[in-house]
């Protein structure tokens, strides 16, 4: 008979099991209004982002920041993994802030001069830190010592977008949600993607490029404050057919009945006027498990109406 790590082992994967149980990544993206971006050559241990936050900042510090929305994250070249001795290292700084986003590249000879940053001015939105860069940057998830899932299905779309799109496609390390891989950040516009293919990730890079958002597999805006704010969101640009990088966002949200817990009202501003979105999590639904995790269960979020209050 076979141990439980036998019978684990031949279980999907929890990106598989996700896709198999129809859930959609909408309203699913991690919270995130700015970035530092470090590259690190070479293979990452589960723990490796931590690693090199805490060899350069004082936990208080980071955990401050984190908080107020600045997300650091490790990226690498696609491909083989190799350290240069002496090599610089790309850093790469970012906002995005609905109007306000910007990004800007600069080199390090040592992770120690991260220090310097002035970090609390880019989670304000302030830039003036590096050399401006024109965007976006395609960031592939394929952190494996993570989860499996984003190796097996984040390599692949890493590859093929840094082929057509050399310089801006980077492997990038754990940015949450391994049961939506490929996920796929685009910075700094900060929108997530989910459950991608590398030809999905191609379209998905041909809207960036084109200053707009691709509407399929979007888990969300990151500087969303709420799941209900970007479900809201991705609603009302499928109705309006909007996709432009600012024509949709969340501007208000309400809890209209003190005793169900699980419904809000989200304002939406638009070109058109503003949008109130009924939004409701309901009871995820029947999972089933995974080589990942113990279950895997897709969340109930639903619209129950959309309706435009005001025309501009």
């Amino acid at each position: 008979m076979p141990n439980g790590s036998e019978v684990g082992d031949t279980l999907p994967g929890c990106a598989a099991v996700m896709r198999l149980l129809g859930g959609s990544p909408a309203g699913t993206a991690a919270y995130m209004t700015s970035w530092l971006l470090v590259e690190q050559p070479g293979p990452w241990t589960a723990d490796a982002l931590e690693r090199v936050c805490d060899e350069v900042f004082p936990a208080q510090r980071m955990d401050a920041l984190r908080a107020a929305g600045l997300r650091p994250l490790l990226i690498r070249r696609p491909g083989r993994h190799r350290r240069e001795p002496g090599a610089p290292r790309t850093v790469y700084l970012a906002s995005g802030l609905p109007g306000g986003r910007w990004l800007e590249r600069l080199e390090i000879a040592d992770l120690a001069e991260l220090a310097a940053l002035d970090l609390e001015a880019v989670t304000r939105g302030r830039g003036g830190h590096g050399t401006p860069v024109a965007g976006p940057l395609f960031l592939a998830c394929t952190h494996g010592t993570k989860d499996m899932c984003c190796a097996v299905l984040g390599r692949p779309v890493a590859a093929a977008l840094g082929e057509n799109h050399p310089g801006r496609a980077w492997e990038v390390s754990h940015v949450g949600g391994d049961r939506w891989a490929g996920n796929l950040l685009v910075v700094p516009d900060g929108y997530l993607h989910g459950q991608l293919s590398p030809d999905e990730a191609a379209l998905v890079a041909k809207s960036a490029l084109a200053g707009q958002v691709q509407l399929d597999q979007l888990r969300g805006r990151t500087s969303a404050p709420t799941a209900y704010a970007q479900y809201a969101e991705i609603a009302v640009r499928r109705r309006a057919g909007l996709r432009g990088l600012d024509e949709a966002i969340a501007v208000g949200e309400s809890r209209p009945d003190p005793v169900d817990e699980n419904l809000r009202l989200v304002s939406v501003r638009t070109p058109e006027g503003v949008y109130e979105v009924a939004v409701r999590r309901g009871p995820a639904v029947d999972g089933a498990a995974s080589r990942c995790s113990a279950r895997i269960a897709p969340a109930g979020y639903s619209v129950l109406s959309v309706h435009l209050l005001a025309t501009v």
